[in-house]
C-alpha cells in the first residue's frame, strides 16, 4: 500500500509517522522476517506487531525520562535491534547503534562513546546483558550504565506512549563513525535528515512496495541500517535479514535467500560480490534463481569493474543480468547516499590514463596504447543536492579535467558531530575560497564529475579500506609499536596497496639497531620474531591481515618539517623500493 510520502516533502514526515500509519493501515503485512539458520525458528514481525512493541518499549523509555537523551543500543542481530532503534525514535530520544562487546579491545572504543555521549541508558537483551556484567565487571562505565532489557517488556506494559513533538532540528541518531578508531565521532543525524535521504534513495532506485528485499550488512552501521531496515520501512516493502557472520561464514546463503524470497533489491561493498564467486561453486549456483533480481546496490567501498563483470558473467546462467548492478556512493556524514545510478542503466566505466590521473588529472585512454586506471560512475544526486570538486589546499572549485575532494550541501548532509565543535567546523562548514559560496561538507574523497555523474577515484583521507571496514592508519601504527621495544616511537606506518584488484594492508616500522654482540643469524631470527609479532598483533587486534611488513633503518621514515608522518610519501617510496631495509 503506497502511503502519501511526496518528495520533496512539504511537510516533515518522520519514520513514527510512517510506521504508525503502516501499523494502521497494513497491520498485518510482514514487514521484516529474520533467518536463524536452524540455531532456532526463523521470526517475522507484522507492521502491527512491530508498533505494538515499539509503543510499549518507548513508554518505558519515556516513564525513566530518556526523551532527548542518548540510548544506547547493544544488540547482536535481530529484531529486537530494530524494535529498539524504533522506540528511541518513538520517545523522542536519541539512537546510538552500537554491538555489544566481545572482546577487551573493543572496550576503548566503547568507553569513549559513552564519555561523549554522557549516555546512562542502555537497551539490550537478558541474554547480551548477562554476558556482558559477566565478562567486564572490572568497566566502571558499563557498570554505571542503567540496562534494560527490552526483551522483558511485552505490548501494552507501558500503554501510555505520547508521540514525541519533533522538528527539523530533533536528532534521531548518532552514527559514530567506523572502523576501529580510539576517537570515534558522533555524526548528528536528524529525522529530516533521514526522511530526505530515505526519499531520495525511493526515488534514484525506484523503489516502491512491489519490491522485496535482503539484507545481511550490520544493523549498526549507515548502510545497513538505513537500507536495509529503515528504506524497506519507508517504502513499504517486507524484507529478509540475516547476520553479518551467517553471510561470511557460507555466502552462498545470501544468494540462496535471494533466490527463496524472489528479492528484487539488496545490497552490499564489493567484497561481497568477490567472496561469492570465490565460495560459490558452480554445482551451488545450479540451484540459484536470481532471475527476479533488480538492483544490486554496490558501495561502501572502492567499487571494482572487473569484480561487476566477473559477476554479471559468472551468474548469468542464474538469471543475473548486468543492468542489475547500481553503484553508488554515500558516507555517514551526509546520512548515507550522495548519489547512485538509476536502476535498470546498469555501469558506466572511464578509462583514465594513469600517469594524468596521478597527477591530479582526468584524461581517457586507450588500454591497448596507454596504462589505465578504470572509474566507475556513482551515478547522480537529487536536484536539491550541491556536489562540488574542489582543490582541498586551495579551496577553489576544480576545473572539469581536475580531480579534487568532493564537497556536499544539501537537506541529507548532517547537523555536525556530537560535542566536537572543531571537527564540526572544519568538516561541515567549508566555504569556497574565491567565491564564498557554502557552507559544504568536505567529505575527504577524491573525485571528478562527467555528465553530472560522480567518479571516485581515491581518498584524500589516509582512511584505509579493505573488505567494506575502516581501519585507521594511526590505530595499526599504535599495535605495531606496541608490539616491541625495537620498533622507534611515532616512527611507523600503515597504508594500502593494490595487489590483484584487492586492497591489502603494508606497514613500514623503523628498528633500533640491534646491539653488536648477536651473531647476525640471532639478528636474523629477532627480525623474524618482531615481525610474526607485528602480524599477529594487527590480526588479533583489528582483524586484518598485513600483506607485507617492511622493516627499515632509522630515518627512513619521511615526516614532514613539525614531525608529522607523511603517509603518501612513505608509501610511493615503498612502492619504487627506495626504503633502506634495516640489514642493508
Amino acid at each position: 500500500m503506497v502511503l502519501n510520502i511526496s518528495y520533496p516533502a512539504s511537510k516533515m514526515l518522520t519514520f513514527v509517522d510512517i510506521l504508525t500509519q503502516r501499523a494502521q493501515q497494513q497491520p498485518e503485512q510482514t514487514a521484516y522476517t529474520f533467518l536463524h539458520f536452524g540455531e532456532q525458528a526463523n521470526s517475522e514481525l507484522s507492521y502491527g506487531d512491530l508498533d505494538r512493541q515499539v509503543r510499549s518499549i518507548a513508554g518505558r523509555l519515556q516513564q525513566s525520562g530518556c526523551e532527548g537523551k542518548p540510548i544506547l543500543l547493544l544488540y547482536p542481530s535481530g529484531l529486537e535491534y530494530i524494535t529498539a532503534f524504533l522506540a528511541c525514535l518513538y520517545a523522542g530520544a536519541i539512537a546510538v547503534p552500537m554491538y555489544p562487546p566481545s572482546s577487551e579491545r573493543q572496550i576503548p572504543r566503547l568507553q569513549t562513546i559513552i564519555h561523549d555521549t554522557q549516555a546512562v541508558t542502555a537497551l539490550t537483551t537478558t541474554w547480551t546483558y548477562t554476558k556482558i556484567a559477566q565478562k567486564f565487571t572490572h568497566i566502571p562505565e558499563l557498570q554505571a550504565l542503567q540496562w534494560i532489557p527490552t526483551n522483558t517488556i511485552y505490548p501494552s506494559q507501558y500503554d501510555d506512549w505520547i508521540k514525541p513533538a519533533l522538528d527539523e532540528q530533533s536528532l534521531a541518531l548518532l552514527q559514530y563513525t567506523s572502523g576501529s578508531t580510539s576517537t570515534p565521532k558522533g555524526v548528528m543525524v536528524s529525522h529530516s535528515n533521514l526522511q530526505h535521504n530515505s526519499a531520495m534513495l525511493q526515488t534514484q532506485m525506484g523503489m516502491s512496495e512491489h519490491d522485496r528485499g535482503t539484507s545481511w550488512l550490520p544493523i549498526f552501521h549507515d548502510m545497513g541500517l538505513i537500507l536495509g531496515v529503515l528504506q524497506p520501512l519507508y517504502t513499504g516493502y517486507p524484507t529478509v535479514l540475516m547476520s553479518p557472520t551467517a553471510f561470511l561464514q557460507r555466502p552462498l546463503r545470501w544468494l540462496q535467500t535471494l533466490s527463496d524470497y524472489q528479492t528484487t533489491v539488496t545490497y552490499a561493498p564489493n567484497f561481497a560480490y568477490d567472496l561469492c564467486l570465490r565460495r560459490i561453486s558452480a554445482a551451488e549456483r545450479a540451484r540459484l534463481d536470481l532471475s527476479h533480481w533488480q538492483v544490486a546496490v554496490n558501495g561502501a567501498e572502492p567499487i571494482r569493474r572487473t569484480t561487476l563483470d566477473n559477476f554479471s558473467a559468472t551468474f548469468a546462467d542464474c538469471g543475473f543480468h548486468a543492468n542489475t548492478f547500481m553503484p553508488g556512493y554515500g558516507l555517514a556524514e551526509a546520512t548515507l547516499m550522495v548519489s547512485a545510478r538509476k536502476r535498470h542503466t546498469g555501469i558506466s566505466v572511464k578509462q583514465l590514463d594513469k600517469a594524468w590521473l596521478e597527477q591530479g588529472y582526468v584524461k581517457t585512454a586507450n588500454a591497448q596504447t596507454r596504462p589505465v586506471n578504470y572509474a566507475v560512475s556513482c551515478g547522480q544526486g537529487p536536484r536539491d543536492q550541491q556536489v562540488r570538486i574542489v582543490n582541498p589546499t586551495t579551496q577553489v572549485q576544480c576545473q572539469p579535467d581536475e580531480i579534487g575532494e568532493i564537497w556536499l550541501s544539501g537537506p541529507s548532509v548532517a547537523h555536525g558531530y556530537f560535542h566536537n565543535q572543531a571537527a564540526t567546523e572544519h568538516t561541515f562548514h567549508a566555504y569556497l575560497a574565491d567565491t564564498e559560496e557554502g557552507p559544504f561538507l568536505r567529505t575527504g574523497d577524491l573525485g571528478f564529475l562527467h555528465d553530472d555523474e560522480l567518479f571516485i577515484t581515491g581518498r584524500l583521507k589516509d582512511l584505509i579500506i579493505i573488505a567494506g571496514r575502516n581501519h585507521y592508519p594511526h590505530d595499526i601504527e599504535q599495535t605495531i609499536e606496541q608490539s616491541s621495544p625495537l620498533i622507534r616511537a611515532g616512527c611507523s606506518n600503515a597504508f594500502s596497496i593494490e595487489v590483484g584488484e584487492q586492497e591489502c594492508l603494508v606497514v613500514v616500522a623503523e628498528v633500533r639497531a640491534i646491539q653488536t654482540k648477536y651473531t647476525s643469524d640471532e639478528r636474523e631470527q629477532m627480525i623474524a620474531q618482531l615481525s610474526e609479532t607485528i602480524r599477529r598483533n594487527i590480526a588479533e587486534q583489528h582483524e586484518i591481515k598485513a600483506y607485507q611488513i617492511e622493516l627499515v633503518q632509522v630515518g627512513e621514515i619521511p615526516k614532514t618539517s613539525s614531525g608529522k608522518l607523511q603517509r603518501r610519501a612513505c608509501r610511493t617510496l615503498f612502492l619504487a623500493e627506495k626504503l633502506k631495509k634495516w640489514d642493508e
